[in-house]
């Protein structure tokens, strides 16, 4: 069940890129499929060998500013991940929703800002590949500020940046613990997505109400 939003309540608008405005099957494919691939046959492992290696430290840095570090996995798992991606880059694809969406807010005299955790480099591709940056009034990579959403600081430090008032901002992302973390910090509106990643089933959330489509937002905009 999509949220009920009262848009004349919402100034600001903070969306997640990867699974929010990006189809998520990118990352999954690269992660959890491109990486082990290639570590596999790097150091000559099987594939299974490959999967539980990457698995348990991916584990080890979850919810931190290192998971999401290309520099980081390069140096962890002796990859070249930063060309790797830049060989994937065709696949980064925007949601069927996300423009309709964008534009619909840019009419009402929202402000739109993108807050991801993806890495610079990782966020550099996939606007090249998707144009989204033109949709947005301000583009900002949580690696800039040291810290991921997970983490209270990252929220006072965006909070510093660009003004948001809490009580007028609504959060879109497709990780509950991120959403708990903007909850936290006090932002009024949090709504998850359902359906981030194409290949996959949709998912559910426990504490927050989703949307699946957000054309059915746009339409209240109007």
């Amino acid at each position: 069940m999509a949220m009920t939003l009262n848009w004349s309540e919402i100034d600001t608008v903070l969306l997640d890129m990867d699974g929010t405005l990006l189809d998520l099957a990118f990352d999954r494919h690269f992660w959890l499929e491109h990486v082990p691939e290639s570590l596999s046959r790097a150091r000559a492992i099987t594939l299974a060998e490959a999967h539980q290696l990457i698995a348990e430290k991916y584990q080890a840095v979850a919810h931190t500013l290192n998971w999401y570090c290309l520099d980081y996995w390069s140096q962890e798992l002796a990859l070249d991940i930063r060309a790797m991606t830049w060989e994937k880059r065709s696949r980064a694809a925007l949601r069927a929703d996300t423009l309709p969406f964008l534009q619909a807010l840019r009419r009402a005299g929202k402000r739109a800002i993108l807050l991801t955790n993806a890495h610079p480099y990782n966020l550099e591709i996939k606007l090249a590949e998707t144009g989204l940056a033109a949709h947005l009034d301000l583009l900002l990579s949580t690696h800039t500020f040291g810290y991921p959403k997970e983490d209270q600081r990252l929220w006072q430090a965006v909070q510093q940046h660009t003004g948001f008032d809490n009580a007028r901002t609504l959060f879109i992302d497709d990780s509950e613990p991120v959403l708990d973390a903007a909850h936290q910090w006090g932002i009024r509106w949090c709504l998850g997505v359902s359906n981030p990643d194409s290949g996959r089933p949709d998912q559910t959330f426990a504490r927050y109400q989703a949307v699946r489509d957000y054309r059915q937002l746009s339409h209240t905009l109007t």
